[in-house]
């Protein structure tokens, strides 16, 4: 069963952020980053002190309401006085200004996640706990908030952070990156990606950064992500965000990494022969599921992780490889030959990320699809993102919402696919 212990501890109560103001500045010779927070605080009850997640970085000052503040910060928690109480339902602007080396948020389960040093740049992947590697938060999966990124780099560096490019502005021998974000965004999804790349258009909308050495290769593997875009266009729903970013780095990665807005691939995730193109696929149809329909917590992790799987399986079907059924029926044979004691609906932190929810999530919605039907479950997928869009939601809010799109009784299909471990 899931435990929020499990996280760290992240998240906090009293109070929500609307808004984020990051002005960043890294140096790469010495991987030292120097920057400012301003928060958008409003109360949900009389509020006296304010609780960020904040890792390692060393604060200098902070400001409440433009008044220097006192705090404290250890053990990740950045406690903060308001210095009079703050009226329930009223907002306020925390500043807090901070410098350091950022390391990765090492974890029990997860290996390390956050700000991380490639070779030559930065990439940040903070699922699920990272975000306070960087800069302070309410790191709580359920929480959303606007965002402005401001990044100074030396001349050379391309940016690439959440939302749409604000402005660039070269002073000297660095340039400021600037983008604004105005969708609703969970901490962890936000992102800052720092390297020497090349620029690539795709499509209206769609853009990449891409290291020198895979430009040749990445133009084949992401040749169709524009037509796979206006697949899930059609399936999911309209593209919830302003533009689609993909960046290719230099370094080899494990897996790729979604964020709001943005992709990340390693260089051993592009090989001219579009190999890795159901990830491509997976990655973008998180844009939808997981990015603009948001977890209320992360024991629903399945929501995210099943419905890019199975759009795997959609855009397979749909582009002229095997059909979702023989894909189903490919991982259900190899689930038979797992151990049967995870339940997705509801799994142990541990587990969050394992393969197995990742696939029986998917098998999940190809078992509702088969039951409801194509004219019912297709209708039913748009409304899910329209109705949730930028927005939170659960388990319970999904099974609801397909009941009322067939008479077919789904109660019993959920709970052996979601709450029992053994596979149906």
């Amino acid at each position: 069963m899931f435990r929020e212990a499990d996280l760290l501890g992240h998240g906090n109560p009293g109070y929500h952020i609307t808004h984020y103001d990051l002005a960043l500045a890294w140096r790469p010779s010495t991987g030292r980053l120097t920057a400012t927070a301003r928060l958008v605080v409003t109360a949900v009850d009389a509020l006296s002190t304010v609780v960020l997640d904040l890792g390692g970085l060393t604060v200098s000052k902070v400001l409440v309401g433009g008044q220097p503040a006192r705090w404290t910060h250890r053990g990740g928690k950045l406690r903060i006085r308001v210095g009079r109480t703050l009226a329930a339902e009223s907002a306020i602007e925390v500043e807090v200004r901070y410098a350091g080396r950022p390391v990765p948020v090492r974890t029990r389960h997860w290996g390390e996640v956050g700000w991380d040093e490639l070779t030559d740049g930065v990439i940040v992947a903070s699922q699920p706990v990272g975000a306070p590697s960087w800069f302070p938060c309410d790191d709580a999966v359920g929480e959303k908030a606007t965002y402005r990124i401001a990044v100074s780099v030396p001349d050379g560096y391309t940016v690439l952070a959440n939302g749409s490019r604000a402005g660039k502005a070269r002073s000297g021998r660095e340039t400021t990156w600037t983008f604004d974000e105005p969708a609703p965004m969970s901490a962890y999804l936000a992102t800052v990606q720092i390297g020497q790349y090349a620029d690539v258009a795709l499509a209206p909308g769609q853009h990449a950064a891409v290291t020198r050495s895979k430009l040749r290769a990445f133009r084949h593997d992401f040749a169709r992500q524009p037509q796979m875009m206006s697949l899930f266009v059609e399936l999911f729903g309209p593209y919830p965000f302003e533009s689609y970013g993909v960046v290719v780095t230099e370094d080899e990665l494990e897996v790729p990494v979604e964020a709001q807005g943005i992709s990340i691939f390693g260089a051993n995730h592009v090989d001219g022969k579009r190999g890795f193109e159901r990830l491509v696929a997976h990655e973008l149809a998180h844009q939808w599921f997981g990015n603009s329909v948001g977890l209320a917590a992360w024991r629903d992790i399945w929501l995210n992780e099943g419905f890019a799987a199975y759009a795997e399986w959609l855009w397979s079907e749909r582009s002229g490889g095997p059909r979702a059924s023989a894909l189903a029926a490919e991982a259900r044979r190899r689930l038979a030959g797992e151990p049967q004691d995870l339940v997705i609906g509801d799994p142990p932190a541990k587990d969050m990320f394992d393969d197995r929810l990742y696939k029986r999530g998917a098998l999940t919605l190809h078992t509702v699809r088969t039951a409801m039907g194509d004219a019912a479950f297709f209708p039913m997928l748009r409304e899910w993102t329209g109705t949730y869009r930028h927005a939170t939601a659960t388990t319970a809010d999904l099974q609801k919402l397909a009941q009322r799109h067939t008479d077919t009784d789904l109660a019993p299909l959920f709970d052996a696919w979601l709450f029992a471990a053994p596979l149906p």
